[in-house]
Parts: structure tokens; sequence; C-alpha cells
């Protein structure tokens, strides 16, 4: 199984910038997609980023050039590690939402995925 730690939300100013990060660590997978979600109260969970393994990017129109996505992967003989991280600039005050960690590994046939717990990104003057 996948288990995931965020880091790095926080109370920033409108044009101010945050970094959050995601460690995800198992026995022996490798993960496909790393993703970050986020959630406004009262909307729905929306996709911010995303990154594959491979090195196929996805970012939500309005953070396009303003967010940056990367990640790190590491492997042992008994364990995998990845590290997601997501650099946001420029934030607006829409971008407040609690932040979710997202991944994706194949278990033929078919594939899992889990969450992290969530971390508080609050963009206000």
């Amino acid at each position: 199984q996948v288990q995931l730690v965020e880091s790095g939300g926080g109370l920033v100013q409108p044009g101010g910038s945050l970094r959050l990060s995601c460690v995800a660590s198992g026995s022996s997978v490798e993960i496909d997609e790393l993703a970050w979600y986020r959630q406004a109260p009262g909307q729905e969970r929306e996709k911010v980023a995303g990154i594959t393994d491979r090195g196929d990017l996805y970012y939500l129109d309005s953070v396009q050039g303003r967010f940056t996505i990367s990640r790190n992967d590491s492997k042992t003989r008994d364990n995998s590690k990845s590290t997601v991280q997501l650099q946001m600039n420029k934030m607006r005050t829409e971008d407040t939402a609690k932040y979710y960690c997202f991944a994706k590994w194949y278990v033929l046939p078919g594939s899992q995925y889990t969450w992290g717990q969530g971390t508080q990104v609050t963009v206000s003057s």
C-alpha cells in the first residue's frame, strides 16, 4: 500500500507564493500518477495539477503559468518513495481551498489510488 504525507499549507497574501510537498511511500509500488486536487467549501474537488512517471503534465487552466508540479522518485529493493511538490506563485484569493495529494499505481489488471489528509491553503490580505 501507499501512504501519503503532505506539508506546506498556510496563509499567504495575494500575489505571494507557497510550496506544497507530499511524500508517497510504499512497498515495491511504482506510482504512475501523482497529483494535487483542491476543494473549496461548497464546491466539488477539482484537479489542479498532475504528473505521471513518464513526465506527462496536467494543469488546470486557471493555474497554468502560475503553478508548477514536480516529482522525484527513488526505489530500493524493498521500498519505493516518491515526492511531489506544487510550487504556487502569483496566488489569488480564488486559490483558497484544502489541497489534497493523490497517488495512483497499477495493480494488474487494474489500478489503485489513495488520498492524503489534505492541507489548508488560504490566500488573503
